[in-house]
């Protein structure tokens, strides 16, 4: 047995003794000092720590971080409200990245993109299935989480919320009005993300009408902008264990370990919403196109393994083009439809975008009309667009969005602490999504080999 398997089973040890204890000292069948069952469960998070250590595991590391914030702020809940700036530090790093980036990501991908009008019939079909289908998924997460309500279990503290509270409900015009850039250094100033977007995609549709000589010094600019935010991104990533200690020591000593149960829940909505849109959604577009199931299914399991294991799109991207064209559709078709994918399809982050934000706007408390869910939605669509080479790119568009409305900052941390388990489903979903627009899109040119479409034919 490895050292990483002798410190987990160690901790899993320490932990169920802790409860056991805690168990036994409430029922009163045994008097125990207070600081047994205190000290076992921090045993059991030390021993968690020397894992994570192990494995050299951000993720391992963020879980620690969550599990000690939560036991801290149990035990000490006085102390714990003091550590709240520790999360606040962290928070406002991750926001100083969202204009910068969303600005450098679009610009990249609508300019550097401006080729797209040679390819024509295939563009425009690509990018139609694109929307169609990344717009049901986000319509599917906001279903989900309007129907489960998970995040009407978690109560923010009103001081940190106040202000959204109790402010005056916009009208229809002050929303789309709000939506457009008067200055945009007021407007990232003022945090006002959306209309930093705008602002970034009518720049980016400007700088694709520019002659090659005079848009190649911009986008140069532009794209290493994006790798720098990606990098700032990463760094940043690394304090995120002592930025989630710090909010989830505080959410907890201030309302209690009550908080954390409906974190489970928000994770069973979002995989119930995964599956939905899997049987609902691609399986009748591939049966449809007339698809052969089976040889599909053979030719997706294994980039579809790797995407659950390692919660990157990215990671799965030359198998899946290996993949696709070994399942019959043309290379060109293959190089242009994923990559493209990857930047306006990625289904599985739109459903868990959509269901993440509610979530935020349920735990404070807030009733949004049609309206500002509308805009909300918006926000989500145009906002993800080119953030799929970002780490936790999914979460950076949850904050953005989360920002542009002056959401609490407690209900995202929380979500960053589950992130990894969300991140493996939407990931699947993300990657299978794709091979299905690759396989649908080249059969809607006709351009799988005939006797791929008869097989379809003998398996439907």
């Amino acid at each position: 047995m490895t050292m990483r398997n002798k410190l987990l089973v160690a901790a899993l040890l320490a932990a169920t003794l802790a409860v056991a204890a805690s168990l036994l000292d409430t029922g009163q069948h045994l008097a125990l000092p207070a600081m047994v069952p205190l000290a076992l469960r921090w045993i059991a998070i030390l021993l968690l720590a020397g894992v994570a250590t192990e494995r050299r595991s951000l993720t391992a590391w963020i879980l620690v971080g969550m599990l000690s914030g939560a036991e801290f702020g149990h035990d000490w809940p006085a102390a714990a409200v003091q550590v709240q700036f520790l999360g606040a530090i962290f928070l406002r790093l991750i926001k100083v990245v969202i204009a910068p980036l969303l600005f450098a990501a679009l610009v990249v991908g609508i300019a550097g993109h401006a080729d797209l009008k040679k390819v024509g019939r295939l563009a425009l079909k690509s990018l139609v299935y694109f929307e169609v289908v990344s717009t049901i998924a986000m319509l599917i997460g906001f279903a989900a989480i309007t129907l489960s309500r998970a995040g009407e279990g978690v109560h923010v503290p009103l001081s940190t919320t106040g202000e959204t509270l109790n402010a005056a409900p916009h009208t229809a015009a002050q929303i789309i009005t709000d939506i457009f850039p008067e200055n945009i250094a007021k407007s990232v100033a003022e945090g006002q993300v959306l209309q930093v977007v705008v602002f970034s995609v009518l720049f980016g549709m400007a700088l694709a009408l520019v002659p090659e000589a005079k848009r190649r010094p911009m986008l140069v600019f532009a794209e290493s902008l994006a790798s720098t935010m990606f990098k700032f991104t990463n760094l940043v990533m690394y304090v995120a264990p002592i930025g989630v200690f710090g909010a989830v020591a505080y959410t907890v000593g201030h309302m209690g370990l009550g908080v954390l149960l409906p974190l489970f829940k928000l994770i069973a909505t979002m995989y119930i919403a995964l599956i939905v849109f899997i049987l609902g959604v691609l399986l009748p577009i591939v049966l449809l196109a007339r698809v052969p199931i089976k040889k599909f299914i053979a030719a997706v399991t294994e980039p579809v393994t790797i995407a659950f294991a390692t919660a990157s799109s990215e990671a799965t991207l030359p198998l899946a083009i290996e993949e696709m064209e070994k399942f019959g559709v043309p290379r060109e078709t293959v190089a242009f439809v994923l990559p493209t994918g990857y930047s306006f399809n990625m289904d599985g982050a739109a459903i868990y975008q959509s269901l993440a934000l509610l979530f935020v706007v349920q735990a404070a408390g807030l009733h949004w009309g049609i309206w500002q869910q509308a805009v909300m939605l918006l926000t989500l669509k145009i906002t993800s667009k080119g953030t799929a080479g970002v780490a936790r790119g999914s979460l950076v568009v949850v904050f953005a969005a989360a920002a542009t409305f002056h959401l609490p900052a407690e209900p995202l941390f929380l979500l960053l602490a589950i992130d990894q388990i969300m991140d493996m489903g939407r990931t699947v979903v993300s990657v299978l999504g794709n091979c299905v627009a690759c396989v649908v899109i080249a059969r809607w040119e006709g351009e799988i080999p005939s006797g791929v479409a008869e097989a379809a034919v003998d398996a439907i």
